[in-house]
C-alpha cells in the first residue's frame, strides 16, 4: 500500500480567492459571513450567506469557457489551478495517462438551472442555451478540469449531500494507495447562493437569518456558503523523487452509512465512521491533536457530533481541539470538507488551530474544547476532518503532519 501526499492546494470562498488569504482569515477568526446580494433576495426570508464577494469570472476565462461554466465549475477550475500549480505536476504524456480528477457536489449547477427556470417560466421563453445540459451536470467542473490537464485516467464526480467532497477525496486517496491513480485532482465545489437555491433551503428550518453558532446554547441554525476546495492527493515516493513540497499525508479514510434517517444524523454512524478513519490510518485516539467538526450550528448536529467524538476518543476527548469553521467561511454543501481540509492542513503545518467564532454561552451536551473565538498555537502531528450528510451519509479524512 502507497503513501499519499498533499502536494498541492486551491481554494476560493468567502474568506478569501486563495489558500494564504483564507488561512489568514481563519488564523484571525475573520467571519465571512454577511447579506446576501443576488437577484429577488428581498423576497427570501433568509438574506445571509458566506457569499464570494468580488468574484469577476471575465478576468479568469474567455467568453466561450463562461458560457459552459457555472459558478461551482468557475470556482473548481481557479482552485484545481492554483493547486497544480503549487504542486509542480506537469500532466503532460505518460503521466496524465495515470491521473484522474474526482471532486464533489451536492447541487452541481444549481445557479445554471435557477436562471434558466426563470427564462422559461417567468420569462415565458420557449428556448434556452444548447449549453445549458452540459453546463449544469454534477460531473462538468470534474471533467473540465480533467479536460484542461489531459489528466485521461478515472475522473467522476461523487454527490453525498454535505458529504460530497470528504468522499471524493477518500476514494481519491483510496485510488492513490492502491496504485490505480499516480496522482489525484480532487476536493469539491458549490454554489447554491441563488434564490432558486436559499429558497428550497429555507423549507427545511435549519437555517439561521443572523448568523452560524456551532456548539454554542443559544445557536439557531446553519448558514449557507460557496466556493471550491481543490487538492492534489499524489503518491509519496513520486513527489519525493521529484522533490515536491508535501503539504500533509493523507493517512485514513473511513465512511459509514446510518441507515436510519433521511434528514436526522446517528451517533452511532458517525463514530463508526471516526473510529473506522482512526483505524484506517493505523492512528490511536491520544495521536490526533485537532478534529476539524462538521459543526453546524444546528442542535441536531453539534449534538450528535460531539457525543460521537466523546464515545469514540474517550478519555482523551477532554484533551482534543476540536472547531467548526462554518462559522467562519459557512456550510459550502458538497465542497464543505474541502475548504475545511485546508484548516487541518494549517494545524500539521503551522501549529495554529482554527478558532470557533461567536461562541458565547456553552452548551452543556458539547462538553468539548471547542477553541472559542480566538485562533491558538498548538503542536499536532495528527488530524481529523469530519463529514456528515443527509441521508446518514458519514465520511472522515485522517491526516499525517508530513
Amino acid at each position: 500500500m502507497r503513501r499519499v501526499a498533499i502536494t498541492g492546494a486551491g481554494t476560493i470562498n468567502a474568506l478569501g480567492h486563495d489558500v494564504p488569504s483564507t488561512l489568514e482569515a481563519m488564523r484571525e477568526g475573520r467571519c465571512g459571513i454577511g447579506p446576501l446580494a443576488f437577484r429577488d433576495v428581498e423576497r427570501l426570508q433568509v438574506r445571509i450567506g458566506a457569499q464570494v464577494r468580488g468574484w469577476e469570472p471575465e478576468s479568469c476565462f474567455n467568453r466561450q469557457d463562461i458560457a459552459l461554466y457555472d459558478r461551482f465549475t468557475q470556482f473548481s477550475m481557479i482552485a484545481a489551478r492554483q493547486a497544480v500549480d503549487q504542486s509542480g505536476l506537469d500532466f503532460r504524456g505518460k503521466l496524465g495517462l495515470d491521473c484522474g480528477v474526482v471532486f464533489g457536489t451536492a447541487g452541481g449547477g444549481v445557479t445554471t438551472w435557477d436562471e434558466n427556470y426563470r427564462t422559461v417560466y417567468e420569462e415565458g421563453k420557449n428556448r434556452v442555451h444548447p449549453f445549458v445540459v452540459p453546463k449544469l451536470m454534477n460531473n462538468a467542473a470534474a471533467s473540465h478540469v480533467s479536460m484542461e490537464y489531459a489528466l485521461r485516467g478515472p475522473s467522476f464526480t461523487v454527490a453525498t449531500a454535505c458529504a460530497s467532497s470528504n468522499h471524493a477525496m477518500g476514494l481519491a486517496f483510496q485510488m492513490v494507495r492502491s496504485g490505480a491513480a499516480r496522482a489525484v485532482i480532487t476536493g469539491g465545489a458549490e454554489a447554491m447562493l441563488c434564490f432558486g437555491g436559499i429558497k428550497a433551503w429555507e423549507g427545511l428550518r435549519v437555517m439561521s437569518k443572523d448568523a452560524c453558532r456551532p456548539f454554542r446554547a443559544n445557536r439557531n441554525g446553519m448558514v449557507q456558503g460557496e466556493g471550491a476546495g481543490v487538492f492534489v492527493f499524489e503518491d509519496w515516493d513520486h513527489a519525493r523523487a521529484r522533490g515536491a513540497e508535501i503539504l500533509a499525508e493523507v493517512a485514513g479514510f473511513s465512511m459509514t452509512s446510518d441507515a436510519a434517517d433521511i434528514v436526522m444524523p446517528s451517533q452511532s454512524g458517525a463514530e463508526r465512521a471516526i473510529t473506522g478513519a482512526l483505524r484506517d490510518a493505523g492512528l490511536n485516539p491520544g495521536d490526533v491533536g485537532y478534529v476539524n467538526a462538521h459543526g453546524t450550528g444546528t442542535a441536531a448536529n453539534d449534538k450528535t457530533e460531539c457525543a460521537a467524538v466523546a464515545h469514540a476518543f474517550g478519555p482523551h476527548a477532554d484533551r482534543l481541539m476540536i472547531s467548526s469553521t462554518k462559522s467562519m467561511h459557512g456550510h459550502v454543501i458538497g465542497g464543505t470538507g474541502a475548504v475545511e481540509l485546508l484548516a487541518c492542513i494549517m494545524a500539521l503545518r503551522e501549529g495554529v488551530i482554527a478558532p470557533t467564532i461567536g461562541y458565547e454561552e456553552p452548551d452543556p451536551e458539547c462538553a468539548l474544547d471547542v477553541v472559542p473565538n480566538v485562533a491558538r498555537q498548538a503542536r499536532v502531528t495528527a488530524a481529523l476532518s469530519n463529514a456528515f450528510a443527509f441521508g446518514g451519509l458519514n465520511a472522515v479524512l485522517a491526516l499525517r503532519a508530513a
